[in-house]
């Protein structure tokens, strides 16, 4: 569905035409019934990337191919529904109205139109009077679901989607992410960049962490978690008196805990705790979250 290789783009700012890399180099692949996320902090060239899949900008060297074909030439974008960042619509068109110039850019015959109309809103969980309001009285979570409608109108493939849920309540959070995994439970291949690392890790199938312009990371949401630094916790009983701590063998998290870095420190840590006498309560494994592993790519690069 989507192949990138080696994709680099150079953007020139200001009057001097200062060089700024925004794409290093990224490649994926993202194969047809995935959920795939594609996450990275602010400025690591997500939306670029994306961009450039859809033929908005062209690359400076690399490849990418959508549905089998070059990026950029009008057939691969031909199965494609997207939804950028920030789409911008006509205030004073009703829902309907947009929905229906949308079907008609897409090729939907005029006596499939209406119905088709009904379909995706039902969809996305937008009422039908909501058609009939003009788009300027509709909230945030409103415009992302009707922004979603169009997305789907010419019934796609894949569907490419650019932070569907920046803006939203955790309620509008949670009904994007159950229609996300309605397409996906449908045959349908999502491919959608997010800043909420939650949500990704809770319902992609596979997902690609860029920092700086590369893919630090790409897998399972497991393989990416376990190819985090791991660490554990050592937990003992009491207060206890934590000045003596060598600092190599890890932090302490509150007045019982000790976050040791490794599994070295954290036997070393053992060692130390018997030999103050100290009681040892538990000993775990911390669990990672994306976020924890894509704080640690990113301070690795910096």
């Amino acid at each position: 569905m989507i192949e990138v290789s080696d994709l680099r783009k150079t953007y020139h700012i200001g009057f001097w035409r200062k060089p700024v890399q925004a794409v290093k180099g990224v490649s994926l692949h993202v194969r047809p019934g995935e959920l795939y996320g594609f996450i990275g902090p602010n400025g690591a060239g997500k939306s670029t990337t994306i961009k450039i899949l859809l033929g908005l900008l062209s690359a400076d060297s690399g490849t990418a191919r959508l549905m089998g074909k070059p990026a950029g030439y009008p057939a691969s974008r031909e199965h494609v529904g997207f939804l950028p960042e920030q789409p911008y619509f006509y205030d004073y068109l009703t829902g309907r109205e947009f929905l229906a110039f949308y079907g008609r850019l897409a090729r939907i015959a005029w006596r499939d139109l209406s119905g088709r109309v009904g379909e995706v809103s039902e969809l996305v969980g937008l009422k039908p009077d909501a058609l009939g309001r003009k788009l300027r009285t509709y909230s945030k979570g409103m415009l992302q679901r009707i922004g979603l409608a169009q997305a789907l109108l010419g019934k796609p493939r894949l569907v490419i989607l650019d932070e569907p849920m920046s803006g939203l309540d955790p309620l509008g959070r949670r009904d994007v992410r159950n229609i996300l995994k309605g397409l996906h439970a449908d045959g349908i291949t999502v491919f959608y960049s997010s800043h909420v690392l939650s949500d990704v890790e809770a319902i992609c199938t596979r997902l690609a962490m860029v920092v700086d312009g590369e893919v630090r990371r790409e897998g399972t949401v497991s393989d990416v978690l376990s190819g985090g630094k791991e660490s554990f916790h050592v937990v003992l009983t009491g207060p206890v008196d934590f000045s003596r701590l060598p600092e190599k063998l890890g932090s302490v998290l509150d007045a019982r805990t000790i976050v040791c870095p490794d599994a070295e420190a954290k036997r070393e840590c053992l060692q130390w705790a018997l030999q103050q006498n100290l009681e040892i309560e538990a000993v775990a494994r911390a669990r990672h979250s994306l976020e924890d592993v894509l704080a640690q790519e990113v301070a690795k690069h910096a």
